[in-house]
């Protein structure tokens, strides 16, 4: 089956090494690299579109996720410490933040021995970075798969020339063109999807790290001052 498709793009790499007068567009270096140069390309712009759209919706979600009222905490604090626990809970509710919700749980255990309520926050903050990761995993694989299939095309587009050189009377630049256009257009594509891909995964958990961080020293303050002298 792998030696029909060779074949198969063989004939179509011929029909369509012919040399063209002028320059060329991209799209026709794409359709010059042969069928399954051309399969390649598809998957990978597939691929990049996917990563885009990864990219974009989570680094909304983040950056939404980091902003935290400086006043925050200090609001909580004295809500709590004048035993208004009804507006400390209004409060986190009201700011839609990991942080938040993190802070209204331990809230919500007040009452209870402290290492309860820690532990109930601490379960809450690992659901927020669950949430916090969604699909960076599926980023992480474009990142890794795109490179891969484009040293496929590599390979493929070789084993294409050496074939048709193994075939031809005569050796000409055109009819080597179709293994060549698959091997290097295949491998830049890969090349430029995973270093998109592999640059916005880095930049997302830089970002993710930063958030939870906050999260800690949130729940150390709120620890802290659950401990002190109510007035």
């Amino acid at each position: 089956m792998f030696l029909k498709i060779l074949l198969l793009q063989s004939t179509t790499a011929d029909s369509l090494s012919t040399p063209k007068v002028g320059s060329q567009s991209m799209l026709d270096i794409i359709l010059n690299s042969g069928t399954f140069g051309i399969l390649i390309v598809l998957i990978q712009l597939i691929l990049m579109f996917l990563a885009v759209y990864i990219f974009v919706e989570r680094y909304l979600a983040i950056k939404k996720a980091g902003r935290i009222d400086q006043n925050f905490m200090n609001n909580i604090r004295m809500s709590v410490q004048s035993g208004n626990i009804p507006a400390a809970r209004s409060l986190c509710q009201k700011t839609d933040t990991p942080v938040a919700r993190m802070v209204e749980k331990g809230l919500q255990r007040i009452g209870k021995p402290l290492r309860d309520i820690d532990a109930a926050i601490e379960n809450v903050g690992n659901i927020e970075i669950f949430k916090l990761e969604k699909n960076l995993a599926n980023l992480a694989s474009i990142a890794g798969a795109a490179p891969m299939l484009g040293f496929l095309g590599t390979v493929t587009g070789m084993i294409l020339a050496f074939y048709q050189m193994s075939t031809a009377e005569s050796i000409t630049p055109s009819l080597l063109a179709g293994g060549i256009y698959q091997a290097l257009l295949t491998t830049a594509f890969g090349l430029g999807v995973g270093i998109f891909a592999l640059i916005g995964y880095n930049l997302l958990v830089a970002n993710i790290d930063k958030i939870i961080y906050q999260m800690e020293q949130s729940t150390v303050d709120f620890m802290d001052f659950l401990q002190e002298p109510t007035a």
